[in-house]
């Protein structure tokens, strides 16, 4: 396979790319060592599993790239060859039948095969078990996505143990959402509830072979939940919330001498959080981290297709 130069994919992913200032000597020096790693890949460049999107409109403000097709041309521009896309309207709705339609429909118009739907189900309403049955039978999609804290439930809900084992039964994918934007700029008229991670943590323990991942999670939890979480090989993470120069070469370990949760590599998936977040932000983690070509290989599509089974 033709190796691909880990700087050149990365400029061009970022057309033209954008310098990064690292302060930290030890950033720098682990970065300088990483960065020359070349990438084998069979193509021009390696693709980018983007596993948190959303589509259609944000409530409170107009996002640029709030059209499927502006979205859709956004994120191939930047190397993305498959994004898996829930619904702003989940989050408020209360017919989530209609709301998981119109997804799957939007999808398949402005992106077939590249915009990979995930439904949605509110356990606050009633029916839910026929939300999930419909999205995976007659939408064909591989996972839900649920937004606790602003669909009106916690990861404590009763329902929340059945979900778990009906999205393993059914080989689903379960996205749990930890947050949409900083909590200092809500609407106020909105109170979004926090979540918890320990019932989410005991259910995937009743439930081994279910596939659970967070999305928008900062890690930034006490130290026994993140203990319990880091034991659980089902819950993987994206990393559109990680913050600060290394951030991922933090959470992993792969930096000497700094902090770190150290959360396996094969556990952290690309996700960028657009159109709320430009898709660029997240593609500059992946330069700041010194991550060599077998972990780069594995954030940016490895562990996704492992997670649904398309290796």
């Amino acid at each position: 396979m033709k190796p691909i130069d880990r700087r050149e994919f990365l400029k061009s992913s970022l057309l033209g790319g954008t310098a990064i200032s690292i302060s930290d000597p030890r950033l720098l020096a682990a970065q300088t060592a990483a960065v020359s790693a070349p990438i084998a890949s069979s193509s021009e460049t390696p693709g980018i599993i983007d596993t948190n999107v959303n589509l259609f409109d944000w409530p409170f403000r107009a996002l640029k790239y709030r059209d499927t097709k502006a979205l859709a041309a956004k994120l191939r521009n930047h190397g993305i060859v498959e994004a898996w896309a829930g619904s702003f309207g989940a989050l408020f709705a209360k017919d989530m039948g209609g709301v998981n339609g119109r997804l799957a429909d939007e999808c398949l118009e402005h992106g077939q095969g590249f915009l990979i739907p995930f439904g949605s189900v509110n356990l606050a309403w009633p029916d839910w078990e026929e939300d999930v049955r419909r999205c995976h039978e007659v939408h064909k999609m591989p996972g839900i996505r649920i937004y606790p804290g602003y669909q009106p439930f916690d990861l404590d809900h009763p329902g929340m143990e059945r979900l778990v084992k009906m999205i393993s039964e059914r080989g689903l994918v379960l996205q749990v959402v930890f947050g949409m934007e900083d909590p200092r700029v809500h609407h106020p008229i909105i109170r979004v509830g926090s979540v918890t991670l320990s019932p989410l943590l005991k259910a995937s323990r009743n439930t081994p072979n279910a596939k659970i991942q967070l999305l928008h999670f900062s890690g930034a939890i006490r130290g026994g939940d993140l203990s319990s979480f880091t034991e659980q090989t089902n819950i993987v993470m994206e990393l559109s919330r990680l913050e600060g120069n290394g951030a991922i070469g933090r959470m992993i370990g792969s930096i000497e001498g700094l902090p770190s949760a150290r959360v396996p590599v094969e556990r952290i998936l690309f996700g960028s959080h657009a159109p709320f977040f430009p898709v660029e932000t997240a593609i500059l983690k992946l330069v700041e981290s010194p991550l060599n070509a077998e972990q780069l290989q594995a954030i940016m599509q490895g562990n996704a297709r492992r997670l649904l089974s398309r290796v």
